[in-house]
């Protein structure tokens, strides 16, 4: 049968996304649109660039940052630029070309709004290797080339706390419906989800007139922790719908007078906040999972993925853990791994296989922290599950008992992370070499950052006791 011809009128109805930029001039004189916000997300998942009438926009729909956005810590700083990059070429301007395919209206704007993501390129028409999203197209493009599709499935977890505007104290759960805070853990309660009703009904209709297609929303283990699941697809696609949903929920929050925080241990004595990403691949022709074979069973490409993401995975914490306070989360009397183990359906351990049907089997990675950055984590996730399977890898026995009390594998800081995304050649083959020195680069400044602030404990146990 033929594929029906897209039309302008079908182009105008679309929630999300349009093909070309007369489709767009179309799409936003029907919705009335004002200002458009054009955003390329950083190497921390900060969304960067600017905002402009739409007739500047439709007049010539690029615009142009420096190349150091992609060198920008999180508190602002940069590292040096000596080994990196020279500093001249550091400050000269980039080419974002608009993605039309993100276009989406921004529900919460008090003026009608649209907003659309950019891809970086050299003035040369060269694609940025720093910039995330291009990280993420050159791992889907490994796949391809092999004849495969990668097909993933995020779970991002977050918390809602009190306002908090001096960072000096610790952060609280916000006050519900009730009147009272959440004292307690209330796993998987819908009446504790029930308390911020108001809250999360905005954060669907925002969702929905963006065309983020949000799964289910739970409560986890934290008072007042919440985790969404989004529905499986095309690696960029999920990518940046969890990259608009982080700020879909802050807008919808801060509309109730609540914080969101994707903080991976923003509260001392409640479990940390994790970005489970669920893996599979099927073949680019027929769409059938190579994970599973004619009768259902699991394949050698299943283990040797497996394997690929056990070996690999300690090279790329930096980018599953991307801060220090990144790795207060992974410790061994919390739910969050410390291994790379395996097992069927085994929370405890690094990778968990869910129950499934063989067209559905996959691989969920539950290491990342659900402050990283989704383009970067999707990417590195796959590129150890590719390099398992180029390499023909095989995997450890599935575990069968708590894999909690097993010795760490995976990096314990940041630094140690750091060292081995450096030492790993296979990693820099497939992330990029320019990728893997300046990320590093950006990390070890972060770090430096951190260590010139003297902390509660240091006060505590130090002052008065050495």
């Amino acid at each position: 049968m033929a594929k029906k011809k897209r039309t302008e009128k079908d182009a105008v109805s679309s929630t999300r996304g349009v093909a070309s930029l007369e489709e767009a001039k179309a799409w936003m004189a029907a919705r009335g649109i004002t200002e458009i916000e054009c955003a390329v997300p950083d190497l921390a998942g900060v969304g960067r660039g600017k905002i402009m009438p739409v007739s500047k926009f439709l007049s010539g729909p690029t615009m142009n940052l420096p190349l150091s956005v992609f060198f920008q810590t999180i508190s602002g700083d940069y590292p040096p630029y000596d080994n990196l990059v020279d500093s001249v070429v550091v400050d000269s301007d980039l080419v974002m070309e608009p993605d039309f395919s993100t276009l989406a209206i921004v529900p919460w704007a008090q003026d009608p709004t649209a907003q659309i993501i950019h891809d970086a390129y050299h003035r040369d028409g060269r694609p940025v290797e720093l910039a995330p999203r291009q990280v993420l197209k050159n791992v889907v493009d490994l796949y391809a080339k092999k004849g495969w599709k990668a097909v993933v499935a995020p779970e991002i977890e977050f918390y809602l706390v009190e306002p908090n505007v001096d960072a000096d104290y610790p952060l609280k759960p916000p006050i519900g419906r009730s009147g009272r805070p959440e004292i307690g853990r209330q796993s998987y309660s819908i009446q504790a989800v029930n308390e911020f009703d108001a809250l999360f009904e905005d954060m669907y209709d925002y969702s929905e007139a963006q065309g983020l297609e949000i799964d289910t929303l739970i409560h986890e283990d934290g008072a007042a922790q919440m985790e969404i699941n989004l529905l499986h697809g095309d690696p960029i696609v999920l990518a940046d719908q969890v990259f608009l949903f982080k700020r879909t929920i802050r807008e919808a929050a801060l509309a109730h007078k609540i914080y969101a925080t994707f903080m991976a241990k923003p509260i001392a004595d409640e479990p940390g906040s994790a970005m489970h990403i669920h893996q599979s691949i099927v073949d680019s022709e027929t769409g059938k999972n190579i994970f599973s074979d004619a009768e259902g069973d699991p394949t050698p490409e299943f283990f040797s993925f497996i394997a690929g993401q056990q070996r690999y995975l300690p090279a790329v914490m930096s980018i599953l853990a991307p801060y220090v306070n990144s790795y207060r989360r992974l410790t061994r009397d919390s739910m969050a791994p410390i291994n790379v183990q395996w097992g069927y359906d085994n929370r405890t351990a690094g990778l968990r296989v869910p129950p499934s049907s063989p067209a559905a089997r996959r691989v969920e990675n539950r290491v990342p922290s659900s402050d990283a950055n989704p383009y970067l984590v999707i990417a590195a996730s796959l590129a150890c599950g590719y390099l398992g399977l180029v390499e023909g890898l095989r995997p450890t026995a599935p575990l069968e008992s708590d894999a909690k009390g097993l010795d760490f594998e995976l990096p314990r800081g940041l630094l140690e992370a750091v060292a081995a995304m450096q030492h790993s050649d296979e990693i820099s083959t497939v992330l990029g070499p320019s990728f893997v020195k300046t990320y590093t680069a950006v990390k070890q400044t972060e770090f430096d950052t951190f260590m010139r602030v003297i902390s509660p404990w240091e006060r505590e146990y130090l002052l008065l006791n050495v």
